[in-house]
């Protein structure tokens, strides 16, 4: 059966774009499907070098370095960077590949409640002689918020600690020219100097990377076993990547529509009387509080045409169940009203 998603992170609808497939297709037909080969042994190819080129110019970083997902390039620059004896402050609704990243290293894992700036403070300064790194999402791909990066990068120069940011979800979505959070909020290389993102969402490829100095991306080219010991990206995705990027960077109706559909989502949900979390991006999450209402709530939805998956615990904290809406600039004013519409008969049900 076929349903209108809500759930998708395509957050500006570029996974069925035509362009991108045609540079995939075209460079399938040059450099085969897959690379073949780990990048240290053969795999690593010019889509490749082209696409970590382009990344940390757009991005303005010195390098970049590709990554199979998300969760393998936080696990393996965390495992790079992190030893035992070490601290590692997180935010408590980080990712989770940023908690078993550090984990996996055997740092000693301290988790701050969510957004508390002075807790992460006390928890620097608990153990003033380790060596610290303080990881936090950009945007928090369960609640949709914001993490105040400019006041982490603070902390972090007055410690001192690395800042490590995650910016899986604001990269293409925010900032000028779709460069992400860190761009957003005023920020650079120099305040936040490891950055991940991820190819999979508002680029809608797939794949991952890591940005930084000259000096750790060579470190991760030597030692993260997560980047040493695996096949590379095939080359067509990384072209596909190369497009993508391009059309980021020169279409800012994208975003521009994004940013409409998320104003007429949020008044229109508030209208009816659902909970809101405080969130300007593309995911918007209803709260509802029991796990049952929730799935309730969904399999209204799904009976309606769309598709919004609940969030249930242990994802999520007890008695926070939510629908987690994502928008799309795929998406259409008609078809967010056609949501709204769905969703105030679920509430009444």
């Amino acid at each position: 059966r076929d349903l209108l998603s809500f759930a998708s992170n395509d957050y500006l609808g570029l996974a069925q774009d035509p362009r991108l497939i045609a540079a995939l297709q075209s460079t399938a037909n040059d450099f085969g499907v897959g690379a073949t080969a780990a990048h240290l042994l053969g795999g690593h190819r010019r889509p490749h070098q082209q696409l970590e080129a382009s990344l940390a110019e757009w991005l303005g970083y010195p390098r970049a370095l590709l990554f199979s997902t998300g969760m393998m390039a936080n696990i393996g620059v965390l495992s790079c960077l992190l030893q035992r004896g070490d601290v590692c402050v997180q935010d408590r609704l980080n990712h989770a590949s940023l908690i078993d990243g550090a984990r996996l290293a055997d740092a000693e894992l301290l988790r701050y409640p969510h957004a508390d700036l002075a807790a992460a403070r006390r928890q620097l300064q608990a153990r003033p002689q380790a060596a610290a790194l303080l990881a936090s999402d950009a945007v928090f791909s369960m609640d949709g918020d914001h993490a105040a990066l400019g006041e982490l990068a603070a902390l972090c120069q007055r410690e001192p600690a690395t800042l490590l940011v995650d910016d899986a979800h604001g990269l293409g979505v925010l900032g000028e020219q779709g460069r992400g959070s860190v761009a957003a909020q005023g920020l650079s290389a120099t305040e936040v100097p490891v950055l991940m993102v991820t190819l999979g969402k508002a680029l809608g490829t797939f794949g991952a990377a890591v940005l930084g100095s000259t000096a750790l991306i060579e470190g991760l080219i030597q030692f993260s076993r997560p980047y040493i010991y695996t096949t590379a990206l095939p080359p067509a995705l990384a072209a596909a990547t190369l497009q993508s990027i391009s059309i980021v960077r020169a279409e800012t109706w994208r975003r521009d529509h994004l940013a409409v559909l998320i104003e007429r989502f949020r008044s229109r949900a508030q209208a009816i009387g659902l909970r809101l979390m405080a969130s300007a991006t593309p995911i918007q999450p209803i709260l509802i509080g029991d796990s049952g209402r929730a799935m309730a709530w969904s399999q209204q939805l799904e009976a309606a045409g769309f598709y919004v998956p609940a969030i249930r615990p242990p994802t999520v904290p007890d008695n926070a169940a939510r629908l987690r809406v994502t928008l799309s600039a795929s998406h259409s004013l008609a078809e967010v009203d056609a949501l709204i519409e769905a969703l105030a008969r679920a509430s009444a049900a």
